[in-house]
């Protein structure tokens, strides 16, 4: 089929090369140049593992333009997957989706179905419908259908070449008969129900994981206090089918482009009909509250931070990927600076984006040695592979104060019990091998 994907974000690009790999011709579409520059020539704009190699493999089916008139004309079929960013008030911002709704209309010259992708709140797809079907240049049918996505960023391309389900909101028969064909060869249920049920399924489940990470927090917050260990906990609860075992990681909260904006946007389309959903705002003070875990511990150890070395590994909301919406580190490392701190930050894909909102002020470095050497405390903020597997004894030989505060409890605490540290983490009794048990001056 002839498909065009407006928008070349996480969604977007991801889409449109997924689908070029089972066969589809796709034209991708955006309003950035140089980034359309870049796609051309095999180059992802973002770091997504897995995805650029998928893009050079099927470069005969692909395309990118910033001409989307030219690109929507003739398709027969148009994903919409632009972005809908959080609003002040919490609520999403749709002005980009209906601005490729109103291009759409003034553009299309055959009959197709417009498929939204990007995760909108609920009877967003109506208003869509309408929206196109009043601004018509010529004389044709429009479809319109839901097909939320439910990738995870770091396992994009596995999620969407290998999806749980495919979810499709449909009113009519022609648009459902249409996303079917698009998806026959993904070896997945399907899941077809009207518009408001898939947008629901899309937001209901990204808001019941938020609820799972919030509670295990809130869980490992009480184990500390009464001396119980969290990991065991999870492991405990993680047998019974009926919970699972993933998303029972405790930390430092979630971050990213989709739990926090879906949290609040659910919450805040619930409050517009006079209602609250209490579960649901209940996840999103947790995870507010517990962005700011390690700065409340080192609070144990330092008055202030003011002249002290401060070591920071990790940038990313998490591994795998170099985004840093939400990310822990962006509410955090303000508050060091303003305390007086000299931050020392790692990251292996992260830095380039965080030099962006914070040239200066901040030392980066490329090794966790370097960013690690005479640091008087070492927060941990993404569990990246180069972390967990870097040796725990080698904080104590090359911090001045080897302090380390985990916020992704990546090390085993047999091991932290050999090194010569104070090792501080989330659920789990704090291994203090420096018998230190005073605030430092």
């Amino acid at each position: 089929m002839k498909i065009a994907v407006a928008g070349t974000g996480y969604v977007g690009l991801v889409t449109g090369v997924c689908l070029a790999e089972h066969g589809h011709s796709v034209t991708c579409v955006d309003i950035d140049e140089n980034k359309v520059a870049l796609m051309k020539a095999g180059v992802s704009p973002i770091y997504e593992p897995g995805l650029e190699e998928l893009m050079v493999k099927n470069m005969e089916r692909l395309n990118f333009t910033t001409d989307y008139k030219d690109a929507y004309k003739d398709a027969d079929i148009i994903f919409i997957a632009v972005g809908t960013p959080e609003k002040q008030d919490g609520s999403a911002n749709l002005s980009y989706v209906y601005e490729v709704a109103e291009q759409i209309a003034r553009s299309v010259e055959k009959d197709c179905v417009v498929v939204v992708k990007s995760t909108v709140p609920i009877g967003t797809n109506d208003k869509i419908e309408d929206l196109i079907k009043s601004n018509l240049a010529n004389n044709v049918n429009v479809y319109v259908a839901s097909n939320p996505e439910f990738l995870s960023q770091g396992t994009a391309v596995r999620d969407t070449l290998h999806a749980s389900r495919i979810v499709i909101g449909v009113e009519d028969e022609i648009a459902g008969e249409v996303l079917k064909e698009v998806y026959k060869n993904f070896d997945c249920p399907i899941v077809v129900t009207n518009r408001k049920s898939a947008e629901m399924i899309k937001y209901a489940s990204n808001d019941f994981l938020a609820l799972k990470i919030s509670f295990i927090n809130e869980i490992a917050n009480l184990c500390e206090i009464i001396g119980a260990n969290i990991e065991d906990v999870a492991l405990g609860m993680g047998y019974d089918e009926r919970i699972g075992n993933r998303f029972l990681n405790a930390g430092i909260g979630y971050g990213g482009s989709c739990f926090p904006k879906d949290t609040k946007a659910l919450h805040w389309l619930a409050n517009f009909h006079d209602y609250e959903l209490k579960t649901v705002k209940a996840a999103i003070d947790v995870n507010e509250s517990q962005k700011l875990k390690l700065i409340k511990k080192s609070r144990k150890y330092f008055d202030s931070l003011k002249g002290l070395n401060v070591a920071v590994l990790g940038l990313t909301f998490k591994p795998g990927t170099d985004d840093l919406r939400e990310a822990p580190s962006l509410v955090n490392i303000p508050l060091m600076l303003e305390d007086g701190a000299n931050v020392k930050a790692w990251d292996p894909v992260g830095i380039e984006n965080f030099k962006k909102l914070y040239p200066h002020g901040i030392t980066y470095c490329y090794s966790i040695e370097d960013t690690l050497r005479d640091a008087d405390v070492c927060f941990i903020f993404t569990e990246w592979d180069e972390v967990k597997n870097f040796d725990i004894s080698k904080y104590g030989e090359l911090m001045r104060r080897p302090i380390v505060l985990d916020g992704r409890n990546c090390y085993d605490l047999i091991s932290a019990k050999k090194a010569n540290i104070i090792y501080d983490s989330i659920g789990r009794e704090t291994i203090n091998n420096l018998e230190i048990s005073f605030v430092y001056d």
